[in-house]
Protein backbone atom coordinates (compact mmCIF):
# COMPACT_ATOMS: atom_id res chain seq x y z
CA UNK A 1 0.00 0.00 0.00
CA UNK A 2 1.55 3.25 -1.11
CA UNK A 3 1.90 6.02 1.43
CA UNK A 4 1.92 3.77 4.50
CA UNK A 5 4.93 3.79 6.79
CA UNK A 6 5.88 2.34 10.13
CA UNK A 7 8.10 3.83 12.77
CA UNK A 8 9.80 1.51 15.28
CA UNK A 9 11.44 2.97 18.40
CA UNK A 10 13.38 1.50 21.32
CA UNK A 11 14.84 3.85 23.91
CA UNK A 12 14.94 4.74 27.60
CA UNK A 13 11.48 5.73 28.80
CA UNK A 14 10.74 9.32 29.77
CA UNK A 15 7.79 11.71 29.52
CA UNK A 16 6.93 13.23 26.16
CA UNK A 17 8.09 10.57 23.67
CA UNK A 18 4.64 9.77 22.31
CA UNK A 19 3.73 13.46 22.11
CA UNK A 20 6.95 14.32 20.28
CA UNK A 21 6.54 11.56 17.72
CA UNK A 22 2.84 12.26 17.15
CA UNK A 23 3.42 15.98 16.79
CA UNK A 24 6.22 15.44 14.29
CA UNK A 25 4.00 13.31 12.07
CA UNK A 26 0.99 15.64 12.46
CA UNK A 27 3.05 18.65 11.43
CA UNK A 28 3.95 16.89 8.18
CA UNK A 29 0.37 15.95 7.35
CA UNK A 30 0.55 12.29 8.34
CA UNK A 31 -2.48 10.42 9.64
CA UNK A 32 -1.68 7.89 12.39
CA UNK A 33 -3.39 4.57 11.64
CA UNK A 34 -2.20 2.53 14.60
CA UNK A 35 -0.02 3.16 17.64
CA UNK A 36 1.27 0.69 20.22
CA UNK A 37 3.77 1.21 23.00
CA UNK A 38 5.18 -0.66 25.98
CA UNK A 39 7.57 0.17 28.79
CA UNK A 40 9.42 -2.20 31.08
CA UNK A 41 9.29 0.46 33.81
CA UNK A 42 7.80 3.98 33.62
CA UNK A 43 10.64 5.22 35.81
CA UNK A 44 13.49 4.98 33.34
CA UNK A 45 12.77 1.54 31.89
CA UNK A 46 13.04 0.58 28.24
CA UNK A 47 10.35 2.07 26.00
CA UNK A 48 9.14 0.44 22.79
CA UNK A 49 6.85 1.89 20.16
CA UNK A 50 5.36 0.82 16.85
CA UNK A 51 3.45 3.47 14.96
CA UNK A 52 1.81 3.04 11.55
CA UNK A 53 0.86 6.12 9.55
CA UNK A 54 -0.39 7.27 6.15
CA UNK A 55 1.25 10.14 4.30
CA UNK A 56 0.65 11.03 0.67
CA UNK A 57 3.86 11.01 -1.33
CA UNK A 58 5.70 9.17 1.44
CA UNK A 59 7.96 7.18 -0.85
CA UNK A 60 9.22 10.27 -2.66
CA UNK A 61 10.04 12.11 0.57
CA UNK A 62 11.19 9.21 2.76
CA UNK A 63 14.83 10.27 2.87
CA UNK A 64 13.93 13.84 3.80
CA UNK A 65 11.41 12.61 6.36
CA UNK A 66 13.98 10.42 8.10
CA UNK A 67 16.50 13.25 8.18
CA UNK A 68 13.95 15.64 9.63
CA UNK A 69 12.90 13.09 12.24
CA UNK A 70 16.51 12.55 13.29
CA UNK A 71 16.97 16.28 13.80
CA UNK A 72 13.66 16.93 15.53
CA UNK A 73 13.16 13.78 17.62
CA UNK A 74 15.33 10.77 16.86
CA UNK A 75 18.77 12.02 17.87
CA UNK A 76 17.46 13.08 21.28
CA UNK A 77 15.93 9.69 22.06
CA UNK A 78 19.26 8.06 22.82
CA UNK A 79 18.08 4.70 21.53
CA UNK A 80 17.33 3.13 18.16
CA UNK A 81 14.63 3.92 15.63
CA UNK A 82 13.84 3.11 12.05
CA UNK A 83 11.21 3.71 9.39
CA UNK A 84 9.77 0.90 7.31
CA UNK A 85 7.61 1.33 4.20
CA UNK A 86 4.74 -0.92 3.15
CA UNK A 87 5.55 -0.42 -0.51
CA UNK A 88 8.84 -2.22 0.09
CA UNK A 89 7.81 -5.87 0.15
CA UNK A 90 10.36 -7.91 2.06
CA UNK A 91 12.10 -10.72 0.19
CA UNK A 92 11.92 -14.06 1.99
CA UNK A 93 13.97 -17.20 1.40
CA UNK A 94 12.70 -20.47 2.88
CA UNK A 95 15.02 -23.28 3.91
CA UNK A 96 13.54 -26.75 4.37
CA UNK A 97 14.62 -30.39 4.57
CA UNK A 98 12.15 -33.27 4.09
CA UNK A 99 9.10 -32.24 6.16
CA UNK A 100 6.72 -30.28 3.95
CA UNK A 101 3.98 -29.01 6.28
CA UNK A 102 5.52 -25.69 7.35
CA UNK A 103 6.74 -24.91 3.82
CA UNK A 104 3.35 -25.70 2.28
CA UNK A 105 1.54 -23.50 4.80
CA UNK A 106 3.75 -20.49 4.05
CA UNK A 107 3.54 -20.90 0.28
CA UNK A 108 -0.22 -21.43 0.38
CA UNK A 109 -0.81 -18.39 2.57
CA UNK A 110 1.45 -16.35 0.30
CA UNK A 111 -0.49 -17.41 -2.77
CA UNK A 112 -3.72 -16.34 -1.02
CA UNK A 113 -2.22 -12.90 -0.42
CA UNK A 114 -1.98 -13.38 3.35
CA UNK A 115 1.77 -12.74 3.57
CA UNK A 116 2.92 -9.31 2.40
CA UNK A 117 6.24 -10.41 0.95
CA UNK A 118 8.02 -11.84 -2.04
CA UNK A 119 9.12 -15.48 -1.78
CA UNK A 120 11.48 -16.03 -4.72
CA UNK A 121 13.45 -19.01 -3.37
CA UNK A 122 13.19 -22.32 -1.55
CA UNK A 123 16.46 -24.04 -0.62
CA UNK A 124 16.73 -27.60 0.64
CA UNK A 125 19.45 -30.04 1.56
CA UNK A 126 17.24 -32.74 -0.02
CA UNK A 127 15.61 -32.87 -3.45
CA UNK A 128 12.21 -34.28 -2.46
CA UNK A 129 10.32 -30.98 -2.13
CA UNK A 130 11.20 -29.48 -5.50
CA UNK A 131 7.75 -30.37 -6.85
CA UNK A 132 6.09 -28.73 -3.84
CA UNK A 133 7.89 -25.47 -4.54
CA UNK A 134 7.09 -25.77 -8.25
CA UNK A 135 3.38 -26.20 -7.41
CA UNK A 136 3.46 -22.64 -6.09
CA UNK A 137 5.73 -21.33 -8.83
CA UNK A 138 8.72 -20.76 -6.52
CA UNK A 139 12.28 -21.52 -7.73
CA UNK A 140 13.97 -24.38 -5.88
CA UNK A 141 17.65 -24.81 -5.12
CA UNK A 142 19.11 -28.12 -3.92
CA UNK A 143 22.26 -27.77 -1.82
CA UNK A 144 23.15 -31.17 -0.34
CA UNK A 145 24.79 -31.16 3.10
CA UNK A 146 26.89 -33.90 4.62
CA UNK A 147 29.43 -34.03 7.40
CA UNK A 148 32.20 -34.05 4.79
CA UNK A 149 30.96 -31.07 2.74
CA UNK A 150 29.21 -28.95 5.39
CA UNK A 151 31.62 -26.01 5.13
CA UNK A 152 31.41 -25.96 1.34
CA UNK A 153 27.63 -26.31 1.43
CA UNK A 154 27.32 -23.37 3.83
CA UNK A 155 29.56 -21.29 1.57
CA UNK A 156 27.30 -22.11 -1.38
CA UNK A 157 24.21 -21.29 0.69
CA UNK A 158 25.74 -18.03 1.85
CA UNK A 159 26.52 -17.06 -1.74
CA UNK A 160 22.88 -17.74 -2.61
CA UNK A 161 21.41 -15.76 0.29
CA UNK A 162 23.70 -13.02 1.54
CA UNK A 163 22.54 -9.53 0.72
CA UNK A 164 19.57 -10.65 -1.38
CA UNK A 165 16.90 -11.24 1.25
CA UNK A 166 15.27 -9.42 4.14
CA UNK A 167 14.30 -12.60 6.02
CA UNK A 168 15.31 -16.25 6.05
CA UNK A 169 12.82 -18.81 7.36
CA UNK A 170 13.83 -22.27 8.55
CA UNK A 171 10.66 -24.26 7.82
CA UNK A 172 11.98 -27.44 9.45
CA UNK A 173 15.46 -27.14 7.99
CA UNK A 174 17.21 -29.89 9.86
CA UNK A 175 20.72 -28.49 9.79
CA UNK A 176 22.54 -26.48 12.46
CA UNK A 177 23.86 -23.27 10.92
CA UNK A 178 27.41 -22.53 12.04
CA UNK A 179 28.36 -19.36 13.93
CA UNK A 180 30.48 -18.25 11.00
CA UNK A 181 27.50 -18.56 8.65
CA UNK A 182 25.23 -16.63 11.02
CA UNK A 183 27.78 -13.85 11.36
CA UNK A 184 28.25 -13.61 7.61
CA UNK A 185 24.64 -13.80 6.38
CA UNK A 186 23.57 -10.64 8.27
CA UNK A 187 19.87 -11.38 7.78
CA UNK A 188 17.22 -12.13 10.41
CA UNK A 189 16.44 -15.84 10.57
CA UNK A 190 13.25 -17.33 12.05
CA UNK A 191 13.17 -21.00 13.02
CA UNK A 192 10.26 -23.24 13.99
CA UNK A 193 11.16 -25.63 16.78
CA UNK A 194 9.00 -28.68 17.30
CA UNK A 195 8.61 -28.33 21.04
CA UNK A 196 7.59 -25.78 23.63
CA UNK A 197 10.98 -24.25 24.39
CA UNK A 198 12.87 -24.34 26.66
CA UNK A 199 11.45 -27.81 27.38
CA UNK A 200 12.73 -30.70 25.25
CA UNK A 201 15.26 -28.68 23.29
CA UNK A 202 17.33 -30.52 20.71
CA UNK A 203 16.52 -33.61 18.67
CA UNK A 204 13.46 -35.90 18.76
CA UNK A 205 11.38 -33.95 21.29
CA UNK A 206 8.15 -35.85 20.61
CA UNK A 207 9.65 -39.19 21.61
CA UNK A 208 11.01 -37.67 24.81
CA UNK A 209 7.69 -35.94 25.47
CA UNK A 210 5.90 -39.28 25.01
CA UNK A 211 8.32 -40.98 27.39
CA UNK A 212 7.58 -38.32 30.01
CA UNK A 213 3.82 -38.71 29.54
CA UNK A 214 3.25 -35.01 28.88
CA UNK A 215 -0.29 -33.61 28.78
CA UNK A 216 0.60 -30.55 26.69
CA UNK A 217 2.82 -30.34 23.63
CA UNK A 218 3.81 -27.19 21.81
CA UNK A 219 5.79 -25.43 19.11
CA UNK A 220 8.05 -22.39 19.27
CA UNK A 221 9.06 -19.85 16.62
CA UNK A 222 12.20 -17.92 17.49
CA UNK A 223 14.99 -15.90 15.97
CA UNK A 224 18.16 -17.87 15.34
CA UNK A 225 21.28 -17.03 17.32
CA UNK A 226 24.59 -18.79 17.77
CA UNK A 227 23.24 -20.53 20.87
CA UNK A 228 21.15 -23.46 19.63
CA UNK A 229 17.38 -23.06 20.15
CA UNK A 230 17.93 -20.16 22.55
CA UNK A 231 17.16 -17.12 20.41
CA UNK A 232 14.42 -14.58 21.22
CA UNK A 233 11.01 -16.28 21.14
CA UNK A 234 8.41 -14.70 18.85
CA UNK A 235 5.44 -17.03 19.21
CA UNK A 236 4.41 -20.27 20.91
CA UNK A 237 1.29 -22.39 21.08
CA UNK A 238 0.22 -25.62 22.76
CA UNK A 239 -2.30 -28.45 22.43
CA UNK A 240 -3.58 -30.78 25.12
CA UNK A 241 -2.88 -34.49 24.67
CA UNK A 242 -3.84 -37.58 26.64
CA UNK A 243 -2.51 -40.99 27.59
CA UNK A 244 -4.14 -42.39 24.45
CA UNK A 245 -1.58 -40.66 22.21
CA UNK A 246 1.39 -42.34 20.61
CA UNK A 247 4.44 -40.75 19.02
CA UNK A 248 2.82 -40.60 15.57
CA UNK A 249 -0.28 -38.80 16.85
CA UNK A 250 1.91 -36.37 18.79
CA UNK A 251 3.84 -35.64 15.60
CA UNK A 252 0.60 -34.97 13.69
CA UNK A 253 -0.70 -32.63 16.37
CA UNK A 254 2.71 -30.97 16.59
CA UNK A 255 2.82 -30.41 12.83
CA UNK A 256 -0.45 -28.47 13.01
CA UNK A 257 0.99 -26.29 15.77
CA UNK A 258 4.24 -25.76 13.89
CA UNK A 259 2.46 -24.54 10.77
CA UNK A 260 0.38 -21.90 12.51
CA UNK A 261 3.07 -20.77 14.97
CA UNK A 262 5.60 -20.24 12.20
CA UNK A 263 3.01 -18.47 10.06
CA UNK A 264 2.21 -16.02 12.86
CA UNK A 265 5.86 -15.30 13.57
CA UNK A 266 6.70 -14.70 9.91
CA UNK A 267 3.63 -12.52 9.38
CA UNK A 268 4.39 -10.39 12.44
CA UNK A 269 8.00 -9.95 11.36
CA UNK A 270 6.92 -8.92 7.86
CA UNK A 271 4.53 -6.38 9.37
CA UNK A 272 7.32 -4.99 11.59
CA UNK A 273 5.46 -5.96 14.76
CA UNK A 274 8.46 -7.52 16.54
CA UNK A 275 11.08 -5.59 18.48
CA UNK A 276 14.01 -7.43 20.09
CA UNK A 277 15.50 -6.34 23.38
CA UNK A 278 18.31 -8.45 24.89
CA UNK A 279 17.02 -12.02 24.41
CA UNK A 280 13.32 -11.13 24.55
CA UNK A 281 10.80 -9.88 22.04
CA UNK A 282 8.06 -7.29 22.25
CA UNK A 283 5.34 -8.30 19.77
CA UNK A 284 2.68 -5.71 18.96
CA UNK A 285 -0.24 -7.82 17.69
Amino acid sequence: MRGVGRLLISCTDRPGIVAAVSSFLRDRGANILQSDQHTTDPEGGQFFMRLEFKLDGLEEQSEALEGAFADAVGDSLGGTWRFEYSEHRKRVAILVSRYDHALAELLWRHRRGELDAEIPLVVSNHAELENEAARFGVPFRHIPVSRANKAAAEAELLDELAGRYDLIVLARYMQILSPSFLQAVRTPIINIHHSFLPAFAGADPYSRAYERGVKIIGATAHYVTEELDAGPIIEQDVARVTHRENVDSLVRTGADLERIVLLRAVRWHLEDRVLVHANRTIVFH
